[in-house]
C-alpha cells in the first residue's frame, strides 16, 4: 500500500475509531468529573501543540527551505492563513461550547446538543488534514515523511479517545440517551476522514503547496488550542487550570517523546 491517499484514508479511518472508543464511555459513565474533563481537554492540547511543530512545521520548513521564497516567510503565511480559515469558519458555522450557554457562529434555531457536536467537528477538520497532508509529504521524497505521518496519525488518534469522552459524556447530560450521545460523539471525527483524504490528495496533485499545506495544518490547530480547547479545559476556578496545566504537559511530552523516537 504505496497510495498516500489510501495510507491518509486507513489512517484517519483510525482515528475516527479512537474518537468512536472515547465516546462509547458514555456506556459506562453518566457523568464525568470537571477535573477529568479538564485533563482530557489540556492532554488533547499538549498533543496538537507538539504535533504542530514536529509533524508539521519543521517538515515544512525544510521542504520550503531553498524555495523561491524565504521558508520563513512559506510557513508563516501557510500558519496564519489556516488560523484565519478556522476563524472564518468559528464566526460562520453555528455551534457552542462545553459548559457554555450561549451560541456562536450564525443564529440558528439547531438544538444545543447539535451545537456541542458542530463544535466538536469544526476543530476535527485540521486533525485529519494534518493527517492527510502528511501522508502526501511522501510524495516528496522525504525519507523521514512516512514515519512522521504514522506519528501525526498516532499522536491524533491518542488524543481523539479522551476527546470522545469529552463529547458524549456531556451530551448524555444534556439528557440525551445513551445512544445517541454514542452516536453524535462519534460522529464527530466523521470529518477527518473527509480533511484527510482532501488533504492528501490535494498535495499530492499540486506538489508546490506542500510546505504550505502543512503549515496551514498547523496553525489551524493552534488556533482551534487556544481559542477553545485550553478556555474550556481550565474552566472556570483555579483549580481547573492546574488539571489542564498538567494533561497539556503530559500530552505534549508523550507527543514529543513519539516524534523524536519514531519520526
Amino acid at each position: 500500500m504505496n497510495n498516500p491517499i489510501v495510507m491518509a484514508l486507513v489512517a484517519t479511518l483510525g482515528t475516527w475509531a479512537m474518537t468512536a472508543l472515547g465516546a462509547a464511555l458514555v456506556f459506562f459513565f453518566k457523568t464525568i468529573k470537571p477535573h477529568v474533563l479538564n485533563s482530557m481537554l489540556g492532554f488533547a492540547s499538549g498533543v496538537m501543540i507538539a504535533a504542530s511543530f514536529w509533524s508539521l512545521l519543521a517538515p515544512a520548513i525544510e521542504l520550503a527551505d531553498g524555495g523561491p521564497l524565504a521558508a520563513h516567510w512559506v510557513v508563516a503565511i501557510g500558519f496564519l492563513a489556516g488560523g484565519f480559515f478556522l476563524w472564518i469558519s468559528d464566526q460562520l458555522l453555528p455551534h457552542t461550547h462545553i459548559g457554555s450557554k450561549s451560541p456562536e457562529g450564525l443564529p440558528s434555531h439547531l438544538r444545543r446538543s447539535i451545537l456541542l457536536v458542530f463544535s466538536i467537528t469544526l476543530h476535527n477538520i485540521p486533525e485529519g488534514l494534518a493527517v492527510g497532508v502528511a501522508f502526501g509529504a511522501i510524495t516528496a521524497g522525504n525519507t523521514q515523511a512516512l514515519a512522521s505521518a504514522i506519528v501525526v496519525a498516532i499522536g491524533i488518534g491518542i488524543q481523539n479517545l479522551p476527546e470522545g469522552a469529552a463529547v458524549a459524556i456531556p451530551l448524555r447530560g444534556e439528557k440525551l440517551s445513551r445512544s445517541k450521545a454514542f452516536f453524535y460523539g462519534q460522529a464527530s471525527g466523521f470529518v477527518e476522514p473527509v480533511a484527510g483524504v482532501l488533504g492528501a490528495l490535494l498535495v499530492t496533485q499540486v506538489r508546490p503547496i506542500l510546505p504550505y499545506a502543512l503549515a496551514f495544518a498547523a496553525g489551524a490547530m493552534i488556533y482551534v488550542v487556544v481559542e477553545e480547547l485550553i478556555p474550556e479545559a481550565q474552566g472556570n476556578n483555579h483549580e481547573g487550570t492546574h488539571y489542564a496545566t498538567i494533561g497539556c504537559m503530559l500530552g505534549f511530552a508523550i507527543m514529543m517523546v513519539l516524534d523524536v523516537a519514531l519520526g
